[in-house]
């Protein structure tokens, strides 16, 4: 698997264990569905952590950076699959802007 593909991968698992964690813990404050619940947002929020160091890329700042736009674009997705959330043009023009930004970040050619 190329370096690429690798890091795309590992953005996907670690926008699903930070976004479907912070919707844990979301639904068991807001929702009122208990602390376990928020127990197992808890635990996949420290999961996204772990994950995020596995990137190909050994530059804290821009995972983090990068992982930011990939949050954006996910959280949007997540809304609709799970929330029936229907995200408008802005919403889908804006997490486009942020993936740009995100391919833009990690993979553009640098120097070595």
């Amino acid at each position: 698997m190329s370096d690429v593909a690798r890091s795309l991968v590992l953005f996907a698992l670690a926008a699903l264990a930070e976004i479907g964690g912070a919707w844990l813990v979301w639904q068991g404050v807001r929702e009122h569905r208990g602390w376990v619940w928020i127990g197992a947002g808890v635990v996949a929020l420290g999961v996204y952590g772990f994950v995020a160091t596995l990137q190909p890329d050994a530059n804290f700042g821009r995972i983090l950076a990068a992982y930011g736009g990939v949050f954006v674009a996910g959280s949007l997705a997540w809304g609709m699959v799970v929330d029936g959330f229907r995200p408008d043009r802005y919403d889908v023009t804006g997490a486009v802007v942020c993936l740009v930004g995100v391919a833009l970040i990690m993979y553009a050619p640098r120097p070595a």
